[in-house]
């Protein structure tokens, strides 16, 4: 199994902070690190809230994404760092976008991480977040983290 709080750590650096909302690189208001807020949550966009209550919401949604990987893949065959790869990605674009990069997921499966590694240049994630998706294919390819 991955590891949980490195996991926790590696996904903070890639999201960064802030305590108050923000938008994203495609205009959608966010808060803390990278949390999406929802038209139920707009609360959120109009004060600054504290790292602790942040962290909370945090955890949540890193937990979410951990249950979406493990209800549409079979973590027992793939390998720890992949798993951190695709958990990361699920939590930063959403099960449902994870899971329209077809050809992705169909080398993933197969264990052609080359070709894995390609579609994940060829992407419009890539355009929006070049560098931590480099860093992924830095991971999937040589399993540097």
């Amino acid at each position: 199994m991955f590891n949980y709080l490195a996991l926790c750590k590696k996904i903070k650096k890639n999201e960064g902070y802030r305590n108050a909302s923000y938008l994203d690189q495609l205009g959608y208001p966010t808060i803390g690190y990278g949390h999406l807020i929802k038209k139920n949550e707009k609360k959120f966009c109009k004060k600054k809230y504290s790292k602790q209550h942040l962290n909370k919401i945090f955890t949540k949604d890193l937990n979410k994404a951990i249950i979406d990987f493990k209800k549409n893949y079979s973590p027992n065959k793939i390998p720890n760092h992949i798993q951190e790869i695709l958990i990361e990605m699920i939590f930063q674009l959403g099960i449902k976008n994870v899971l329209k990069f077809k050809k992705f997921n169909f080398h993933l499966k197969k264990g052609r991480y080359y070709l894995a590694a390609l579609e994940m240049l060829d992407s419009r994630w890539y355009l929006q977040t070049p560098k931590r998706v480099e860093k992924h294919i830095t991971t999937l390819l040589f399993n540097d983290k």
